[in-house]
């Protein structure tokens, strides 16, 4: 049997963020990554570093993001400084384009409330009309009637940033533990066992961090993890000369020129299939924002399954039955990265969550009936 500090299960962005940010902590940690029979989120993200949206009558998630999001320049620097790759971030702020007097009635009214429930911490926004939006989106569409723009919002390579924090964990004196699945486990206060290929593993820290499968681990350490997926579908064009300064919510051109259209919220189960009607409902709304992109081709489609709590906020806890064991769910791997890696990962190796992390707690759901831990 191996010995360890810790034990992070999951290898995707969330997962691979905690792991690298435990090895940076000093800590010796095994990073347990399924693989790609996973229902892998981080294949299939976007790509943003969002804020504006995040946290509406949850100021805590406000909060977080917002942090996460200051964290991203020092971690994005010190991934290209170790590891050799670029995780491509830009953080010029964000547009989100609305469509229509009534879309930005609606987006100025929900962007003044996050700016009231921001308090002294502040919520810097503005909307603007398309007049001055016109100035800075050539080609803009007739439809557009304004947007809201934050300062705090960018975008980033995903797999870019994968493969920089596999790399980064491992050169830390990480563990990497490829296309292996849990199948044994045990647990007691600061003692956790696990057993993947034929082989047990031990660690007085354990973190789930496996996407959708912790909603079938959490009960094994005495955690909840009432997570469901949410399909979500993507379209990438054809490279087209850089046209946009700043990503726009539904719509991201990548360094390399693409044209990345989103996004959905289909709630399908474990569906991966695409649905051409959804696919249209995309494109169209794409060409109302700028007419000239219907003269691209598409060149890439896809779907994947986002971690959606009940009420779409994160949850963060550490067991109270069984010390030492942590969860950390969410949808947002790209824009939580700084989070995970520079402010959640030291607090798991500190020995346990900020009181800040309270109301993340998945107590704030209806207790479900407890499940026997492992033997």
């Amino acid at each position: 049997m191996r010995t360890f500090d810790a034990i992070v299960i999951g290898g995707g962005l969330v997962g691979a963020a905690i792991a690298y940010g435990l090895a940076s902590a000093g800590l010796r940690p095994v990073l347990i990554d399924e693989g790609d029979v996973a229902y892998r989120a981080s294949r299939g993200n976007f790509g943003l570093v969002w804020v504006q949206s995040k946290g509406l009558g949850a100021p805590h998630y406000q909060r977080w993001t917002r942090r996460s999001a200051e964290e991203w320049p020092v971690l994005a620097a010190e991934l290209g400084e170790r590891t050799g790759i670029s995780v491509g971030l830009q953080q010029p702020g964000g547009l989100q384009l609305c469509l229509g007097e009534e879309e930005f009635e609606q987006r100025r009214q929900m962007m003044e409330r996050m700016r009231v429930e921001s308090g002294n911490f502040g919520f810097d926004f503005r909307m603007i009309e398309r007049p001055e939006l016109a100035g800075m989106l050539p080609g803009l569409g007739p439809d557009v009637t304004g947007a809201s723009w934050t300062p705090y919002d960018g975008h980033a390579n995903p797999l870019n940033l994968l493969h920089a924090l596999h790399k980064g964990f491992l050169g830390r004196g990480g563990t990497y533990l490829p296309n292996s699945t849990v199948t044994e486990a045990s647990a007691a206060p600061g003692a956790f066992r696990i057993t993947v290929a034929g082989e047990e593993i031990a660690a007085p820290k354990l973190v789930l961090a496996a996407g959708l499968g912790n909603a079938r681990l959490a009960p094994l350490f005495g955690l909840s993890a009432p997570v469901r997926p949410q399909r979500g579908q993507i379209l990438v064009t054809e490279r087209a000369r850089q046209v946009w300064p700043l990503p726009l919510g539904s719509l991201r051109q990548t360094r390399e020129g693409s044209i990345m259209l989103g996004s959905s919220e289909e709630d399908v189960g474990f569906d991966t299939s695409q649905r051409p009607e959804v696919m249209q409902k995309i494109a169209e709304r794409a060409v109302r924002s700028f007419p000239w992109i219907a003269e691209l081709q598409i060149v890439r489609a896809w779907a994947a399954l986002r971690v959606m709590p009940p009420d779409g906020h994160p949850i963060y806890d550490e067991s109270e039955r069984f010390p030492g064991a942590f969860t950390a769910n969410c949808h947002s791997g790209v824009t939580l990265a700084g989070a995970h890696a520079r402010v959640f990962a030291p607090m798991v190796a500190a020995g346990g969550l900020d009181p800040m992390m309270a109301p993340f707690s998945a107590r704030r759901f209806p207790k479900t009936p407890d499940v026997p831990a492992a033997a």
